[in-house]
C-alpha cells in the first residue's frame, strides 16, 4: 500500500508558536509509519515556510504534493479560518474544522453569543473593541460594574492557551486587565467569573455524527488555568475521568455535542466547561478547534481514556478530513443559465 503523505504543519505567527512546535513532534512521533510518511513544515515567526531542514518553500507547489494536511497551529493564523482557506484553495484535504467553524469559534465574542442564541449557557459577558474603550473608558467602566460583579475574567477574544487573560478583583484590575488584553487582540471580551468553578472538559470527534469522550477535570496549580499553569509549572493536576453526577455529565456532553454541530465544527474540537458544583449548574467557556497534542495535552488523554489510543485517534483525524473533502467535491461549483446574459 502507498503510504499517505501527511503535511504537518505548525509554528505560526502568534504567540502560541512554542507550544504549536510540541503538539506537531507529539503527532509526527505516533503516526503510523507504515501508514504515514509525515512532511514537517515549519512557519517562522517572520511567516517563513520552511522544510525538516530549515530551508524555504514554496508553500502552495508543497501542498499541492501531499495527500493532506495536518495543521497544528493554535490560535491566530491556524485554528482561526485563514489556513483553512488556504488548504480550500489549493483543494487540498485536510484535518480539523472548516473555515466557518475555525473563524466562529477563535472569536470568543461571536461563538459564545451564537450558542446562547441555541440556549447553551454561557457565563454573562460583554465584548467591546479597542475603539470603544479608547473612546468611552469612564462609560464602559461603569456599565461593567453596574451589571457585573467581581471576579471578572478579561481575554483577548481571539487568543488561545490563556495569553493575555487576567483576572479582575476591583475597578483598577479590570482597567489595567483590559489594557492588557488589548496588546493581544483589536476585541475584548469580559466575562463574569463563577463562582465555586471547577473546570470540566470534554473532547469531541467527528464530521456529521459526532462523538463524545467521558469528561475530565483541571485542578489549576494558580488561581486560574493560565499559560503558566498550563505548560509552565507543571503543577496543574488532571482527573480522568471525572466523577460527576450522571445528569450532569449527560448534559455536559450533550452541549458539547450541541456547540459543536451549531458552529460547524467538523474533525475535532475540545469543549471547556465551567461547573458550578454547590449549584448544579454547568456553563461552557468555549470550544478550541485545534486543542493542544502535547504529551500532556486533554484532548488525546480523553480520548485515551475513552478507548482510543493517540496513533488510532490520529487515524481517525486523518480518515475524517479525507471524508470530508470527498463530500465537498460533490459540490457543483460552476453553473450555466438556460439563455444567454443579456449583458
Amino acid at each position: 500500500m502507498k503510504k499517505i503523505k501527511v503535511a504537518v504543519i505548525f509554528g505560526g505567527t502568534n504567540t502560541e508558536h512554542e507550544v504549536s512546535i510540541v503538539s506537531a513532534r507529539s503527532i509526527i512521533k505516533n503516526l503510523d509509519k507504515s501508514k504515514y510518511t509525515p512532511i514537517s513544515i515549519r512557519i517562522t515567526k517572520k511567516n517563513i515556510w520552511t522544510d525538516q531542514k530549515g530551508k524555504q518553500i514554496d508553500p502552495i507547489k508543497t501542498l499541492k504534493r501531499v495527500d493532506i494536511a495536518f495543521p497544528v497551529i493554535h490560535g491566530p493564523f491556524g485554528e482561526d479560518g485563514t489556513i483553512q482557506g488556504l488548504f480550500e484553495m489549493v483543494r487540498v484535504p485536510y484535518v480539523g474544522c472548516g473555515v466557518l467553524a475555525s473563524a466562529l469559534c477563535m472569536d470568543k465574542a461571536s461563538q459564545k453569543s451564537l450558542c446562547l442564541r441555541y440556549n447553551i449557557p454561557t457565563p454573562l459577558f460583554f465584548w467591546l473593541t479597542n475603539n470603544d474603550w479608547k473612546t468611552s473608558k469612564q462609560k464602559i467602566s461603569d456599565y461593567i460594574e453596574s451589571n457585573y460583579t467581581y471576579p471578572l475574567f478579561i481575554k483577548p477574544s481571539n487568543q488561545g492557551s490563556s495569553v493575555g487573560i487576567s483576572k479582575a478583583t476591583n475597578i483598577k484590575e479590570l482597567v489595567s486587565a483590559i489594557e492588557f488584553a488589548f496588546e493581544y487582540d483589536t476585541k475584548v471580551i469580559v466575562e463574569q467569573g463563577i463562582k465555586n468553578a471547577r473546570e470540566i472538559e470534554c473532547s469531541v470527534l467527528g464530521n456529521d455524527n459526532p462523538k463524545v469522550s467521558v469528561l475530565g477535570e483541571i485542578i489549576s496549580s494558580n488561581d486560574f488555568y493560565d499559560y503558566n499553569a498550563k505548560y509552565i509549572d507543571g503543577s496543574s493536576e488532571e482527573v480522568i475521568p471525572v466523577k460527576l453526577p450522571k445528569s450532569i455529565t449527560k448534559a455536559i456532553q450533550s452541549d458539547a455535542i450541541k456547540a459543536y454541530q451549531i458552529l460547524s465544527c467538523s474533525g475535532l474540537a475540545r469543549a471547556d466547561f465551567l461547573y458550578d458544583h454547590k449549584n448544579k449548574k454547568h456553563y461552557l467557556s468555549e470550544l478550541n478547534t485545534m486543542p493542544g497534542f502535547t504529551s500532556i495535552s486533554m484532548y488525546p488523554k480523553l480520548w485515551q481514556a475513552s478507548g482510543i489510543k493517540y496513533s488510532k485517534l490520529l487515524d481517525q483525524l486523518i480518515k475524517l478530513g479525507f471524508e470530508r473533502h470527498k463530500e465537498k467535491s460533490k459540490i457543483n461549483y460552476s453553473y450555466k443559465p438556460k439563455t444567454n446574459w443579456h449583458i
